[in-house]
């Protein structure tokens, strides 16, 4: 019996091509699925349609609540320069003034935690979908 040497720089080099397939198709789904699919821009609906063209440019803003400390002749709460002491008093007040904007909750330095939460409340009773609370700074 005699053994032949083969030596290994004369074979031929073979890459397991099974394995670079599985992770190539795996890499595929994977940037499928977590690709997000948006329309183009041109297709997006403008957010104001032409009937509020038209509308005053106040009818678009947002209400603002400012919350503070109680003081002499001054309530707990104040709308557009009108100075509120109860919470039901802002709930008729935010009540007559349109919902569509929001309203914004904004809290001085002095305002107490139940008053912050009250003209919440308040504005919520009112029938607000958008309240937004800003912090004092």
């Amino acid at each position: 019996m005699r053994f032949v040497r083969v030596d290994t720089a004369d074979r031929a080099t073979r890459l397991p091509l099974i394995g670079m397939i599985d992770v190539f198709f795996l890499l595929l789904v994977y940037f499928l699925t977590s690709a997000t699919i948006t329309p183009p821009e041109e297709e997006l609906a403008a957010s104001l349609s032409a009937e509020k063209e038209d509308a005053a440019a106040a009818s678009l803003e947002p209400q603002v609540v400012t919350v503070g400390a109680p003081a002499a002749g001054v309530g707990r709460f104040t709308v557009s320069g009108v100075s509120l002491g109860t919470q039901a008093e802002l709930v008729s007040l935010l009540s007559s003034l349109p919902k569509e904007p929001g309203v914004f909750i904004r809290a001085n330095d002095d305002a107490r935690v139940d008053d912050v939460a009250a003209a919440l409340q308040a504005s919520r009773d009112a029938g607000f979908e958008r309240i937004t609370y800003v912090a004092p700074e």
